[in-house]
């Protein structure tokens, strides 16, 4: 295939329905033949599952049985240390990474915990799934709760702080599928309580991949617990992919009916957002993760955090509040005598309310940023409220918050660059390089949503200005991390 026969695939066709029309890519060749390879083989999966389940198994109990480790061990010759890597240095970075190129396939393709509630719900009550469940804010609450726990309990350091994080999220998925979920073997888990799936999800929109209906109806995404789908998609109404775990039951490439799988350029999806869904849930949960991320890192580095600490540490002690000055259960906060580190309940509630108000703090200003630029849209003729074009506008942020994470909560990743011998200066720029393209490609989704908020020119320009602060303030707040300061 020549490259301008390649770049016909990305030719569109249209298709009409009540969530509006839009331009879907043709499939081609590459496409087709991945899906003939997933489908021969999906029967494997299981086995993959098992496996994945098996291995971090591994990485979450064999450390609890081992010393700790002495003092100048690296992952190279330290188990604890080697499964503390591979779950913060390449799983976490890299798992947000994959969906640019591949979606949401870390959920459906290797995930042990989709997989476990699965499991489960082969053989659960399947009853039907609550309205609290189905919430819009509950992913939001599991992010926030154990986003929060991991910090206090150290689980970027401790093996029991791993264990218990990651073993509370397993037994939440078993016991969520064991209950849940009508059908052909369903994952409500995914779809409505995992802490990293919703993240994964809507960074998705980002991604390269995309699995459209060959015969939709409408384009509104409908919701149908009953179905071949495991995450409660109605495949023929399908629209946007942050739901899609790339299963790939739906997908036959010898049926007329079900998905297709089609590549598309990555940013596609945000760019034109309004077709796909957008909603004010996503945003604040892109604010306020964003938020609290960063103030999971900020507490460790900041001398600021620790002024405030010593300050309501002695006005507690001040008041006869001395219960503060004392550590608290293990399963709550870190309490590791060994390793010269035990959290007080003065410990646990200023991280705690540390990284709330940083998550308010940046959500606010954020949106505060993003209204801004909304507004001065508006008064240069853009189309919409001013709800919607903020909503729009602020899927812009989207791959500058997703480097921050990744570098600022990945930094394992760069640690270990740093025992191959590379110098620090060619780490931070490394770091300062991939930071840079974020906020290269987010401007250039922001240009191209005010342009479909019908926008052109110095209007355009104009109106972008504001989210130019947006994305500094992600910058200078995740510089410490970024960039060493």
């Amino acid at each position: 295939m020549t490259n301008a026969q390649g770049r016909l695939q990305q030719i569109a066709i249209r298709v009409d329905g009540p969530g509006g029309s839009r331009r879907q890519p043709h499939q081609g060749p590459w496409a087709r033949r991945v899906e003939a390879v997933v489908s021969r083989h999906r029967n494997l999966l299981d086995f993959v599952h098992a496996g994945m389940f098996i291995g971090f198994l591994a990485l979450m109990l064999v450390p609890l049985f081992l010393p700790l480790p002495a003092e100048g061990a690296t992952f190279y010759n330290n188990f604890t240390l080697f499964a503390n890597f591979v779950i913060w240095g390449l799983w976490f970075p890299l798992v947000f990474v994959s969906v640019i190129f591949t979606g949401r396939s870390w959920c459906g393709v290797l995930c042990p915990l989709g997989a476990s509630s699965e499991w489960a719900n082969r053989v659960g009550l399947k009853r039907p799934i609550p309205a609290w469940v189905r919430w819009r804010g509950t992913p939001i609450v599991s992010f926030v709760v154990i986003t929060v726990l991991a910090q206090t309990v150290g689980a970027r350091d401790y093996a029991l702080g791993i264990a218990e994080v990651f073993g509370l999220t397993f037994v939440c998925a078993i016991l969520l599928g064991l209950v849940y979920g009508r059908g052909a073997h369903k994952r409500a888990w995914c779809r409505h309580m995992c802490p990293i799936g919703l993240m994964l999800g809507v960074f998705s929109r980002l991604g390269a991949v995309q699995f459209a209906p060959k015969k939709p109806r409408g384009q509104d995404d409908a919701y149908a617990e009953r179905g071949i789908c495991p995450t409660m998609i109605d495949i023929n109404r399908k629209a946007e992919s942050r739901h899609c775990i790339e299963c790939f039951r739906c997908v036959n490439p010898k049926a007329r009916g079900g998905l297709k799988l089609l590549f598309r350029r990555p940013g596609t999806e945000v760019s034109n957002i309004r077709q796909y869904n957008p909603n004010a849930a996503e945003i604040w949960f892109l604010f306020l993760a964003t938020g609290l991320s960063l103030g999971g890192f900020l507490w460790l580095v900041l001398p600021q955090y620790q002024w405030l600490r010593q300050a309501v540490g002695s006005w507690a002690i001040d008041h006869g509040w001395y219960w503060i000055g004392t550590s608290g259960p293990a399963w709550l906060m870190a309490v590791h005598p060994a390793a010269h580190e035990v959290f007080t309940w003065l410990d646990f509630f200023m991280i705690v309310g540390f990284m709330l108000g940083c998550a308010a703090g940046f959500g606010i200003a954020l949106t505060l940023i993003t209204a801004a630029s909304s507004w001065l849209a508006g008064r240069l003729g853009a189309d919409l409220h001013l709800r919607g074009r903020l909503v729009e506008l602020a899927y812009a942020y989207m791959p500058v918050a997703m480097l921050s994470l990744v570098i600022g909560l990945g930094g394992k990743l760069f640690d270990a660059l740093a025992l191959t011998g590379l110098p620090g200066e060619a780490i931070a720029g490394i770091k300062a390089a991939l930071f840079a393209l974020s906020v290269l490609w987010s401007l250039q989704l922001g240009f191209r949503l005010l342009g479909q908020q019908k926008l052109a020119g110095v209007r355009r320009m104009v109106a972008l200005a504001p989210m130019l602060a947006g994305i500094a303030l992600v910058g200078i707040a995740w510089s410490p991390a970024l960039f060493g300061y």
